[in-house]
């Protein structure tokens, strides 16, 4: 698998989680259809983009358990997260709910918003190690009658930790507040069924485990909701209506999520249309089976470091998807992340949350067996 991939051979890669890695026969068809847009710009973008668009939101969409009039391609999550927070009308006294596991760039988002409004962003503790039988509740007892939005991570970024996602959603629709899901690590690393999910919105990340070209993202909206979503950026979709003559037909499509937030000037698609020869290359590469056994070789390498290191491992087995966080005992992460790549050429996070240091492992088709056993000998010479 390591040579259906561009990755430099003289490193041990571990880090899939932070910007994925896009095969050879995906990238063969990404730059295909950047060749082909430049063939004809004005075809391709002008009568041709709409359809072909539509194409490529039928194939994710099957994949995520969606209907594509529900999902607009986005460059990524944090984009999807501006879009919604950016349409929330807050005024003050008003509240979001997330937790104090966020990915930085999105709570940053609402914090912005919250800000603006004179709204407050509660930011929910989650203590580590992390017992998931009681986190929605948690979650749930800091929704207030002011609350306007519940967001939180499918997976955590810097901790790696699998939320309760449908449990949630479920309970909080009673509530009758919106939930917005980060899923930037969701697509190919779980098995995602949107419309059972129950979601208000769903952001997912193409480009990460679904091994999709770099700026490849959806962003999955529940019908009722579509209506109140605005673009950040105002285009020739606000000028249309159903059926409507704008001269942008191509561009504004027929559905709200397409009129508003599809078209957003001249900009490359083309690692949109290229996702749907993601998934097909996961789907021939067994992936199903191989996603499996990096998730049993990650809690495996976890195992032996704690083993050596005396530290107990923060969630269990089934809290942790294809990223595995494990706890170390360092002084100076930024310098254990520095000599895991200058002298063993690993590339791997060092993450901090709550004063405990972690090296977050990700594993994925291309690794192996030897791969982690390289970072356990690492971590052993380390010290740590």
């Amino acid at each position: 698998m390591r040579d259906l991939f561009f990755l430099d051979p003289g490193v041990v890669f571990l880090n899939h989680g932070s910007f994925g890695a896009c095969p050879r026969p995906v990238m063969e068809t990404y730059q295909a259809w950047q060749r082909e847009l430049e063939a004809n710009p004005v075809d391709f973008l002008g009568r041709r983009s709409a359809d072909l668009l539509l194409a490529a939101r039928t194939s994710l969409a099957a994949y995520v358990g969606a209907h594509p009039d529900d999902l607009v391609f986005v460059s990524n999550a944090t984009t999807a997260v501006n879009i919604v927070a950016r349409s929330l009308e807050l005024e003050p006294g008003d509240d979001i709910v997330t937790t104090d596991h966020e990915y930085g760039a999105c709570d940053a988002a609402l914090a912005f918003v919250c800000e603006r409004a004179g709204a407050t962003l509660r930011r929910v503790a989650v203590p580590l190690p992390y017992d998931p039988t009681s986190w929605v509740d948690t979650v749930l007892a800091a929704i207030t009658p002011r609350t306007r939005l519940v967001f939180a991570s499918h997976i955590t970024s810097t901790t790696a930790l699998l939320f309760p996602i449908e449990e949630l959603c479920a309970r909080v629709a009673e509530t009758g507040v919106p939930t917005l899901i980060d899923g930037a690590h969701g697509p190919g690393q779980l098995s995602l069924d949107l419309d059972r999910l129950g979601a208000t919105y769903y952001t997912g990340n193409c480009h990460k485990w679904l091994c999709g070209p770099k700026g490849s993202a959806f962003l999955h909206v529940r019908p009722t909701a579509q209506e109140s979503l605005h673009a950040t950026v105002v285009s020739w979709g606000y000028l249309a209506e159903p059926g409507g003559h704008t001269g942008f037909e191509a561009y504004t499509g027929t559905t709200i999520l397409e009129r508003r937030l599809q078209w957003q000037g001249t900009r490359d698609i083309s690692a949109f249309l290229a996702v749907p020869s993601a998934i097909e290359f996961l789907a021939d590469n067994d992936w199903e089976r191989r996603r499996h056994e990096c998730h049993r070789w990650a809690c495996e390498a976890r195992n032996q470091v704690l083993e050596r290191n005396g530290l107990q491992p923060v969630a269990p087995d089934h809290a942790h998807g294809l990223m595995v966080l494990i706890p170390v005992r360092t002084a100076d992460p930024e310098r254990l992340r520095a000599d895991l790549f200058d002298r063993h050429r690993i590339e791997v996070p060092v993450t901090v949350h709550a004063g405990q240091s972690f090296v977050r492992v990700s594993v994925h088709a291309y690794n192996c067996v030897a791969d982690l056993d390289a970072l356990v000998a690492a971590l052993a010479a380390l010290g740590v």
